[in-house]
């Protein structure tokens, strides 16, 4: 069970936003043993599949790739081999090293939208811990 601020910190609103939802009956709440409203973690998880909205196609390019995040690059630490490159997307920062002639070539530098494509066969994923 999830609390209505989690909640809404996982979905990027506000909590009076996630209580118009429960209100409204948009999203389905229950009440935990102190009385508070929560959520169920399936019930939040089908909400935010249902609700999602892909991100603006802000290069106009087909790809195979799912994790396709848009945001604006905030750094690039350059020399004259290699760079690393760090993007604002949403409420994540994602850092990429790359060639510093792919830098250039892209015209990367602070103030750039650009989409962080993330295509890998290792992705870890973590829970906080629990009892055993």
């Amino acid at each position: 069970m999830i609390r209505i601020r989690d909640a809404a910190a996982l979905l990027g609103v506000s909590d009076d936003t996630v209580r118009r939802w429960i209100d409204s009956g948009t999203l389905e709440s229950a009440k935990d043993e102190a009385g508070r409203k929560v959520i169920d973690g399936r019930v939040l998880a089908n909400f935010a599949r249902e609700h999602a909205s892909p991100p603006p196609d802000v290069l106009g390019v087909g790809s195979s790739a799912r994790n396709r995040l848009v945001g604006l690059v905030t750094a690039v630490t350059a020399d004259t081999v290699m760079s690393e490159v760090q993007m604002q997307c949403g409420p994540f920062t994602v850092v990429s090293l790359m060639s510093s002639e792919s830098v250039r070539r892209l015209g990367l530098e602070p103030g750039v939208v650009a989409v962080a494509v993330v295509k890998a066969t290792t992705v870890i994923i973590e829970t906080p811990g629990r009892p055993s």
